[in-house]
């Protein structure tokens, strides 16, 4: 089973790390043809704007958005969250809009806001170390889309069919629970 890394910015090796300590190969995702070699994909965290220009630029946006809505699972960290969202609150643009989610950009602060704190995670654990860096938020969910985490009254981690998103970073920590619930996922989805 392989997961690709989309590689344009952000933790790319953390991530790496995880899916290979999590039993599975990574693939560094960066051309169109990457997008064949993959059973999975893991969005990471960095900048959702210049992700979408540099997904824009290599002309990977749109055969992205196609493969996660025809069913290959994606996973979003922080900024991948925002590009998985079908709305931005404040913004007309939206990035891949596959997920029935409204994100709320930095919505807890700052770099010097960044936090760790114990989350309970439906499905994965009671006290999953997360960290939070500039992060996002969910400001509500549809369809689906099922809420399980939620942090200070607001929505950080969402389940919608083959995809999840999280508003934090589950590569800056050594624990992989978050990582293996998306690899069994993945395994999930590939078994159908």
């Amino acid at each position: 089973m392989k997961i690709g890394v989309l590689a344009l910015q952000g933790a790319v090796q953390e991530h790496v790390r995880a899916i290979e300590s999590c039993g599975a190969e990574s693939v560094i995702i960066k051309r169109i043809e990457h997008l064949d070699e993959i059973d999975g994909i893991v969005l990471p965290g960095g900048e959702s704007t210049a992700m979408r220009k540099l997904l824009d630029h290599i002309g990977l946006l749109e055969p992205l958005r196609k493969k996660i809505i025809n069913g290959l699972p994606a996973f979003g960290t922080c900024a991948g969250m925002i590009l998985l969202a079908k709305e931005i609150q404040g913004s007309d643009t939206v990035h891949l809009g596959v997920m029935d989610t409204v994100a709320e950009r930095n919505a807890y602060g700052r770099q010097v806001d960044s936090f760790e704190v114990p989350l309970a995670i439906k499905g994965v654990c009671d006290d999953y170390p997360a960290v939070f860096i500039r992060a996002p938020y969910i400001e509500s969910v549809s369809g689906d889309a099922e809420v399980i985490s939620e942090y200070d009254g607001h929505i950080v981690a969402v389940r919608q069919r083959h995809m999840l998103a999280a508003s934090f970073h589950p590569e800056l920590t050594d624990d992989t629970r978050l990582m293996n619930y998306f690899v069994e996922m993945v395994k999930e989805n590939s078994s159908k």
